[in-house]
């Protein structure tokens, strides 16, 4: 899985195509990840001792990772992206239409 935490994505299909968030968390087991502000669901919660007024919560649900690119941080458009290895042995990856480093 290539996209990690705190990456910045953009929605590619589904009812939220076009909209930009940053990654969550990221869910390798399932291919999900949930993205801040996307994919936003309304839970009707019963009163706890925790929420005692209960009511209607939203949250973000996961969103499949195949639904979202990665958003190049100096170009400022979504791309494709690839793996280079620095002469350090460390991998990083790399933007296909810039040619910029996106890891820090």
């Amino acid at each position: 899985m290539r996209i990690k935490k705190d990456d910045t994505v953009e929605v590619i299909y589904g009812k939220d195509k076009g909209k930009r968030g940053k990654v969550l968390s990221v869910d390798r087991e399932n291919d999900r990840v949930i993205v801040e502000g996307i994919n936003i669901v309304s839970r009707h919660m019963r009163p706890t001792q925790d929420m005692p007024q209960g009511g209607i919560v939203e949250n973000e649900a996961p969103i499949h990772i195949s639904n979202v690119m990665l958003v190049c941080p100096r170009c400022d458009e979504r791309s494709r992206f690839g793996v280079d290895v620095l002469d350090n042995g460390e991998k990083v990856r790399v933007c296909k239409s810039c040619d910029e480093v996106i890891d820090k």
